[in-house]
């Protein structure tokens, strides 16, 4: 207790003003923010994602069989591995500038951010898969311009935006980026220095008082002692 005899309280943060913008705004801006930078990311990805070089053959028996050039079978898995790589970093930036809209920190803009980098992540997958049938088209292997005197067609398949087509892996690539948006907005939570996260509205903590006084350097504190006898 201060010698006024008022309890201690701990350090107050700067004065904040009330924010214009409602949670359930903020919450709903955060998750069409994402969705939009979706759109980017899926346009960035069709124009980076590499094709996969192939041909469409016939063979000696008459059938068309297609296959891929040399180690041009890698790209589907480098093509999908690019589109998780860019959604991890929309998620890691996305994380960031949310904590950074502080007076609306807490439990509502992580989830918010979690359902927009799902959101965002099927925006951007939707928009790649859609641009990449777009520029590269499909492989018509049955319509193929193969003949006995011409009997290889080189062609350019699409690349994919996912590892696979069960719905285990369309999930789990849609996932992830909440997944890492989540991380990164708890390690920011959790190095925050007060418990409120320095949100509005700003919660004040009484001090706990102690029977300690103040030293200077490595003094140990005086404390009240018996007398000599």
């Amino acid at each position: 207790m201060s010698p006024s005899g008022e309890e201690p309280r701990a350090p107050m943060s700067p004065s904040r003003e009330e924010p214009r913008t409602s949670p359930g705004r903020a919450a709903v801006t955060v998750v069409a923010g994402m969705a939009v930078a979706g759109v980017l990311v899926g346009a960035l990805w069709v124009w980076l994602a590499p094709g996969i070089h192939g041909v469409v053959a016939l063979t000696d028996d008459g059938d068309r069989v297609q296959a891929y050039l040399g180690n041009e079978s890698e790209h589907l898995f480098t093509a999908a591995a690019m589109a998780v790589g860019f959604l991890s970093v929309l998620a890691v930036i996305a994380a960031v500038l949310v904590w950074q809209w502080r007076p609306h920190r807490g439990p509502l803009q992580a989830s918010a951010l979690a359902v927009g980098s799902v959101a965002a992540a099927a925006v951007a997958t939707g928009v790649g898969a859609l641009g990449a049938h777009w520029r590269y088209g499909s492989v018509d292997v049955p319509g193929a311009p193969v003949s006995p005197e011409n009997r290889v067609h080189y062609v350019v398949e699409a690349p994919a935006v996912f590892f696979g087509h069960s719905p285990l892996v369309i999930a789990a690539t849609l996932l992830l980026p909440a997944a890492v948006a989540a991380t990164v907005y708890l390690l920011c939570a959790v190095s925050a220095p007060r418990d409120d996260l320095g949100a509005w509205p700003p919660v004040d903590y009484l001090a706990v008082p102690t029977d300690r006084t103040a030293t200077v350097g490595s003094v140990p504190p005086v404390g009240p002692s018996s007398p000599l006898p």
